[in-house]
C-alpha cells in the first residue's frame, strides 16, 4: 500500500513554517526521513498518524484520504512516537493485552495469540511478566513496536527510535525494524544517518520544512563519486580552508581536524580523494552542494 503525500504545508504562531510544500511516495519498505532536530520531521510524522491537521495539501494510503478518513487510517496505522510512557508497575504482557483491546482485539484466543507472537517478535517472550518500569530504554522501543504492531498495520511511522539506545540494542532494534519493513510502508524520521544507512532502500533529507533531496541511498552516494576530498589540518589553518574552499564537515582526530571538501576536481595540494558515504551526502545536501529537490535516481536514469 503507497503513501502519497503531495503539497503539505504547516505552520505554527509567529509564522513559523513547519512544512513548506511537502510531497513524497512511500512504497512498501523502509523510508528513512533524515533531517536535524526542528527539520519538520516530527510535525510531518503526526499528521501521518493523524494526530495534526496540514493547513494545505493531501495525503493518501492508498484509497484511503488520511486527512479525511482518520478512523479508517488509524485502523491499518502503526505509530511509534519519540516520547512516550507506560505506567511502570504493569506487565509487559499485560499492558500489551490493553492495547490490543483498544485496537479491537476483543475475542480473548485471538488477543493472547497476538500479544504471545509479539512478544516472541520483539524478544519480550522472556520478560513478559516483568514490570514495564524495569526495562531498558531499548527493551521499551521493542515494547512500543509491539503495541505499534498490533493489527498487523499496512503504514508504521516511527520517529527517532534510537536516540538516547546503547549500541547493543540499537542493533537488535535496527534489526527489527528492518524485518518488519518487508511487509508494510515502514518509515523511519531520524537525525542519524547511520540509521538511514544501514536499514532504508529510500529516504528524503529534510530542513526548515523542505525536502532537499529524495532519492535511494545507494544513487545519492553514487553522485558524489569524486566529488569529495579530504586533507588534514590544524585547528588554526580549518578558518582559512573555509573561506577558500566549501568545506561541507569537519572531524577531529588524534587533535587534528579532518576537513572533507566538496569539488569537481582536486581543490589543490594536500587533497586525496575519498569514497563517499550517507553523511557526505548528508552535509553535502544541507550545504547545498547535492542539488536542491533532485531525484538522484531519475537524474541517474536520463
Amino acid at each position: 500500500m503507497e503513501l502519497r503525500i503531495r503539497n503539505v504545508s504547516k505552520t505554527y504562531a509567529k509564522s513559523v513554517h513547519a512544512l513548506k510544500d511537502v510531497t513524497l511516495t512511500i512504497p512498501r519498505g523502509m523510508f528513512g526521513l533524515l533531517g536535524r532536530n526542528g527539520a519538520g520531521k516530527s510535525t510531518l510524522m503526526r499528521i501521518l498518524a493523524t494526530l495534526q491537521q496540514p493547513d494545505e495539501g493531501s495525503v493518501h494510503l492508498g484509497d484511503i484520504d488520511v486527512i479525511r478518513e482518520k478512523e479508517k487510517v488509524r485502523q491499518t496505522l502503526g505509530y511509534l512516537p519519540q516520547s512516550f510512557g507506560f505506567h511502570p508497575r504493569v506487565s509487559a504482557e499485560r499492558l500489551l493485552e490493553h492495547f490490543a483491546v483498544l485496537k479491537g482485539i476483543v475475542e480473548p484466543g485471538v488477543r493472547r495469540d497476538a500479544v504471545e507472537s509479539l512478544l516472541r517478535r520483539t524478544n519480550l517472550w522472556e520478560v513478559r511478566r516483568q514490570r514495564v518500569g524495569t526495562f531498558s530504554g531499548g527493551m521499551r522501543q521493542r515494547l512500543g513496536v509491539a503495541v505499534a504492531l498490533l493489527g498487523n498495520p499496512k503504514l508504521i511511522v516511527v520517529d527517532e527510535p534510537t536516540a538516547g539506545l546503547d549500541p547493543e540494542e540499537r542493533v537488535r532494534f535496527l534489526n527489527l525494524l528492518s524485518e518488519i519493513g518487508e511487509a508494510s510502508a515502514v518509515i523511519l524520521s531520524t537525525h542519524i544517518v547511520a540509521d538511514v544507512e544501514e536499514l532504508c532502500n529510500r529516504l528524503a533529507i529534510i530542513d526548515r520544512g523542505e525536502i532537499l533531496l529524495e532519492a535511494e541511498p545507494a544513487r545519492a552516494i553514487e553522485q558524489l563519486r569524486s566529488r569529495i576530498w579530504r586533507r588534514t589540518v590544524s585547528r588554526h589553518e580549518l578558518p582559512a580552508l573555509e573561506r577558500e574552499l566549501p568545506v561541507i564537515s569537519t572531524k577531529l582526530l588524534a587533535g587534528r581536524t579532518i576537513a572533507h571538501v566538496y569539488a569537481e576536481a582536486s581543490p589543490g595540494a594536500g587533497f586525496e580523494p575519498v569514497e563517499p558515504d550517507m553523511k557526505d551526502v548528508y552535509f553535502s545536501v544541507m550545504a547545498g552542494h547535492h542539488g536542491r529537490r533532485r531525484r538522484a535516481d531519475a537524474e541517474m536514469a536520463s
